[in-house]
C-alpha cells in the first residue's frame, strides 16, 4: 500500500481541534472561508508548514521570511506582523492544550473577491490569514520502509512560468506529478526540471549519497526548502562533503542513499525510484541517520535558544475565541 511523506501517525483529537481564522479561534467545522476567497477561487495565496517541538515553533524565524518574502513578490499585504503570527499560532496550539509534536500549516490567500474573476485588485477587503496546528508525528513506516518515487513526466517549471521559490497555492503541477506518480504504483514522484536535471518531489526536496558525499540540485529549480538549506548548513559544519549541483537519474539510481526534506518529515529515506532499490540496505542509510541526529540536535538548540530569548522578553497572547 502506498504512502507519503505526510503520512502521520492516527489521532483522534485533531476531529475536535480549533483553528485560527482572521483574527479569532474557531471550532474545527466553523473554520470556513467564502467561495469568493481568491485562495479557494484561483489558488492565489501563500502557505508555510511549521513544525512544534516542546512549545517552540521551530525555525521561525526562516519559515516568517520566506512567507513575507513570497507575499511581498505578489502584493498581498499579511496585515499581520511576524510578532502577531506567532501569537496567532502559540494562541492555536494552547486552545487545543497542545505543547510539542505538532504540525501548523499557516495559510495566507489576497482574500475574498467582489466579483469571481482573475484580477486581484477584485480583492478589496483585506487578506484571509489561517492557521490549522494539528496533533502530528511522522509514521513509522517512512523511516522504517522509505519511500518509493517514481520519475514523472510533469516537471519543475522555470522561473518566469511559475517559480517554485514561491510556497504557493497554485499546486496543480505538484498534484498532476503525485497523480503520475500514482499510476506508476510508487508513494510519490521525482520530478526533473527543464533541462533533465534531478530535481524535488512533487511534495519536499530531494538528495542522493554518493561515495561519501551529499548531493542535491543546484536550487534554481526547486522549492526554497527551510529543512533543506539546513541539511546543507549541517554538512558544511560537520565535514560533510556537500554539493548543489546538475545531476542526472543515472547518479540518482547507483546513489548508496537518497533522502527526501521536508518541515514535517525531517529527513525521510528513499527506498527505490523507478523500481530500482537505492543502496544496500533497509530504511535510512548511516548518512541518513547521521544526518538525521544533527537535525534533532539543531531543533533542540533553536528551541532552547528561542525560550531563552523568551524568558528575557515575554510576550503575552490575547487572541478572542469564538465564532468566525
Amino acid at each position: 500500500m502506498s504512502h507519503s511523506t505526510h503520512d502521520a501517525q492516527e489521532d483522534q483529537r485533531n476531529q475536535d481541534i480549533k483553528v485560527f481564522l482572521n483574527g479569532k479561534i474557531v471550532p474545527r467545522d466553523q473554520a470556513l472561508v467564502s467561495v469568493y476567497d481568491s485562495g479557494f477561487m484561483l489558488g492565489d495565496g501563500m502557505w508555510e508548514g511549521v513544525r512544534f517541538y516542546n512549545g517552540v515553533w521551530a525555525f521561525f524565524d526562516e519559515h516568517m521570511q520566506r512567507l513575507f518574502n513570497s507575499c511581498k513578490s505578489v502584493s498581498i499585504d499579511i496585515g499581520m506582523t511576524k510578532s502577531q503570527i506567532l501569537e496567532a499560532l502559540n494562541a492555536t496550539a494552547a486552545a487545543n492544550n497542545i505543547t510539542s509534536d505538532a504540525h501548523c500549516r499557516l495559510m495566507v490567500t489576497r482574500g475574498p473577491k467582489v466579483k469571481p474573476f482573475q484580477h486581484p485588485n477584485l480583492s478589496r477587503s483585506g487578506p484571509t490569514v489561517t492557521a490549522i496546528v494539528e496533533h502530528s508525528k511522522p509514521a513509522d513506516s517512512l523511516l522504517n520502509q522509505g519511500i518509493r518515487l517514481a520519475t514523472v513526466p510533469q516537471v519543475r517549471g522555470l522561473p518566469m512560468s511559475q517559480d517554485a521559490k514561491y510556497n504557493s497555492h497554485s499546486k496543480l503541477n505538484c498534484v498532476i506529478a503525485s497523480l503520475q506518480a500514482e499510476q506508476a504504483g510508487a508513494d510519490e514522484a521525482l520530478m526533473l526540471d527543464p533541462h533533465g536535471f534531478v530535481n524535488t518531489t512533487n511534495a519536499c526536496n530531494f538528495f542522493i549519497v554518493r561515495r561519501g558525499e551529499v548531493w542535491t540540485s543546484t536550487g534554481d529549480y526547486c522549492m526554497n526548502g527551510v529543512t533543506r538549506q539546513k541539511v546543507i548548513d549541517l554538512c558544511h559544519a560537520n565535514d560533510i562533503p556537500v554539493r548543489e549541483k546538475n545531476y542526472s537519474l543515472y547518479e540518482a539510481y547507483g546513489a548508496d542513499e537518497a533522502f527526501l526534506t521536508g518541515t514535517f518529515g525531517a529527513q525521510t529515506p528513499v527506498a527505490s525510484i523507478d523500481g530500482k532499490a537505492i543502496g544496500d540496505h533497509s530504511g535510512a542509510g548511516p548518512m541518513t541517520r547521521r544526518l538525521r541526529e544533527l537535525y534533532k540536535d539543531l531543533v533542540q538548540a533553536n528551541v532552547s535558544e528561542f525560550k531563552q530569548n523568551a524568558r528575557a522578553a515575554p510576550e503575552k497572547v490575547k487572541l478572542a475565541e469564538g465564532g468566525a
